[in-house]
């Protein structure tokens, strides 16, 4: 079974969870988020697939993030709005998002991919 690996080639987070994943013996079916970001509905469906709240999916360090003054805008927005933007624009997501359909993961954290994805 292949995970769907949505991810920024430039992106060294990226670079080393997908080195991580292969050497794993696991199967990617990579999407560039930038040129091909997830819809409303998939972003949704991710979010509750990783049980993490959604706004734990904004790429916080990013440059659009702080273009954006998100930090002071988030709070004020409901989830509609939050999926609405996300769905916009994949720089403004974090990444990479690692799914197999039951379960998601949100950037790259050695311990946490253990546990979902080896």
């Amino acid at each position: 079974m292949s995970l769907t690996f949505y991810w920024y080639p430039k992106c060294g987070t990226c670079r080393k969870a997908k080195k991580w994943l292969e050497e794993h013996g696991q199967t990617l079916q990579e999407v560039h988020i930038a040129e091909n970001p997830p819809s409303k509905e998939d972003l949704k469906r991710l979010q509750e697939e990783s049980g993490l709240e959604l706004k734990k999916l904004f790429n916080t360090s990013g440059m659009k993030y702080r273009e954006l003054s998100l930090k002071d805008k988030l709070p004020e927005m409901n989830e509609e709005e939050m999926l609405e933007l996300l769905a916009s624009d994949g720089m403004l997501i974090k990444r990479p998002i690692t799914s197999d359909g039951k379960n998601a993961t949100i950037g790259f954290k050695e311990e946490q991919f253990q546990e979902f994805w080896s």
